[in-house]
């Protein structure tokens, strides 16, 4: 299933989920380097070397947010000395391990990576965005974004893999929503067979969602899923967005209406 729109206008316009969205396309398309690596048939190249040495140095590795150290070297997966000395030439001994956290939220894999989730903040950015005010939805979106990142070094707290991508920042922004606004309408694409639109409830689209990551999550513990989804971010990042939405910001229970009663 893939959520296409909600039918729930928010008050006012969602500028901040609007500046997210920017920063997000504008940081793939100008400063994060790409493509370089498609060809993994021989050598790397310098270009894939600084692509590698970017992720490294601007994602969100467990074990350096173990230790709150930057790892000395960076892994090396060629046992070829010319790739190993490019490598090591781009490491980034100064990095700044809590600053990673932030940086990678920004930074995606590739355009499907990028695009998916850039749909999921548009469609449900805005209603959380406008419940929590554009003050305190831009802490609420980075403290998601860390959690996340905590909960996946929870389950291999050693891994030198660089998390990127906003999906728990996002995952937190989908907690909110389906606490808030469980019955919202949601427009979503079923492909099973045929393709078809149909309108579901945002309990219906965002609960499966929330089941699938779980499944997914559980099934990968214990196994090495470099390179893959982080599952457990996406948990972590749902979980704290729920519970702070049902702690601050849940809308109360419509009251009952006591009809009057007349006597004759």
């Amino acid at each position: 299933m893939i959520p296409i729109r909600d039918a729930n206008p928010a008050a006012r316009r969602p500028y901040v989920t609007w500046l997210f969205i920017a920063l997000n396309i504008a940081l793939f398309l100008l400063w994060q380097p790409r493509g370089a690596c498609d060809d993994v048939s021989g050598s790397i190249s310098q270009a894939c070397a600084e692509e590698i040495a970017f992720t490294y140095c601007h994602g969100a590795i467990p074990e350096e947010l173990t230790s709150f150290r930057p790892m000395s070297d960076l892994p090396v997966d060629s046992p070829q000395e010319r790739d190993a000395r490019i490598l090591q030439e781009l490491r980034c001994p100064e990095k700044g391990v809590l600053g990673s956290l932030f940086t990678s939220m920004f930074l995606h894999g590739g355009l499907v990576h990028l695009g998916g989730n850039m749909l999921y903040l548009w469609i449900f950015g805005n209603n959380v965005e406008d419940r929590m005010g554009r003050l305190v939805y831009p802490l609420f979106y980075l403290l998601g974004g860390v959690t996340a990142a905590y909960a996946h070094v929870a389950t291999d707290p050693s891994s030198a893999t660089p998390l990127i991508g906003a999906s728990g920042a996002i995952s937190a922004v989908l907690g909110a929503y389906l606490v808030i606004w469980p019955h919202a309408r949601v427009t979503t694409l079923v492909i099973f067979v045929f393709i078809t639109a149909i309108e579901l409830p945002a309990a219906i689209v965002l609960g499966l969602w929330f089941i699938l990551q779980t499944l997914q999550g559980v099934g990968s513990l214990g196994v090495d899923v470099s390179g893959g989804v982080a599952w457990w971010a996406h948990i972590g990042g749902f979980a704290f967005g729920a519970i702070v939405a049902w702690l601050f910001f849940r809308r109360p229970t419509e009251p009952e209406v006591v009809r009057p009663t007349f006597k004759y």
